[in-house]
């Protein structure tokens, strides 16, 4: 998979995380057939193992679909073995060495210009700035910027409709969304608003590649 590709093509990650495993898989479904190309179900979430394998069956073998919280090796394994195709992690760990010997492009959690080097060193194809709210949000993306003008940044972590905006405008390749996207749905609650919710943010992430052309 051509995670970088797919990050500046679709500019949006949709993080579904659930107490609810049957909502959390109906959740996947749902984003995927609004258009969200980007999914990635939190290993933090109920039974999250069996939501990536449903999703995968559901979705078929050329979706993408990421495996997001990965902490350790056996996390990068297990996510692997589950079906995921990318993973995601908060911070750095033996689970990115793992991933790329599977194979599996990574997204690593980063908060430093220390981190940033060393998930470089890793072989990470992007890096999340996690929690990106908490660091300083759209100013501390352009500070990042100044000294890392051409790497791939996804905030991820209180990024809501108008964050998402504002770090695009700030060179952000993407930005990872959970609950301003994905509210309530993964514990049962309604996917009519997810719905909503979903097109609003395919919008966003839309209109900035307009901007771009």
């Amino acid at each position: 998979m051509d995670l970088l590709g797919a990050l500046r093509t679709h500019r949006l990650v949709a993080i579904v995380r659930g107490d609810d495993a049957e909502a959390a898989l109906t959740t996947v479904l749902t984003l995927a057939e609004e258009g969200i190309a980007l999914i990635e179900v939190s290993l933090s979430g109920r039974d999250a193992l069996k939501v990536i394998a449903g999703a995968r069956a559901a979705l078929g073998p050329d979706a993408p679909l990421g495996a997001g919280t990965v902490l350790n090796a056996d996390d990068a394994r297990a996510a692997h073995e589950a079906g995921a195709d990318f993973i995601v992690t908060p911070a750095l760990s033996d689970g990115i060495t793992v991933a790329k010997d599977l194979g599996l492009p990574v997204l690593a959690g980063v908060m430093t210009p220390t981190d940033i080097l060393a998930a470089l060193r890793l072989g990470a194809e992007a890096l999340k700035i996690f929690p990106a709210e908490q660091a300083g949000g759209p100013s501390y993306l352009r500070a990042l910027r100044g000294p890392f003008p051409d790497l791939p940044f996804v905030p991820v972590g209180g990024v809501d409709a108008s964050a998402a905006r504002e770090y695009l405008a700030q060179g952000a390749a993407a930005v990872g969304v959970g609950s301003p996207l994905v509210g309530d749905a993964a514990d049962g609650g309604s996917q009519d608003a997810l719905r909503t919710r979903a097109r609003e943010f395919l919008d966003i992430a839309g209109a900035r590649q307009e901007e771009r052309r």
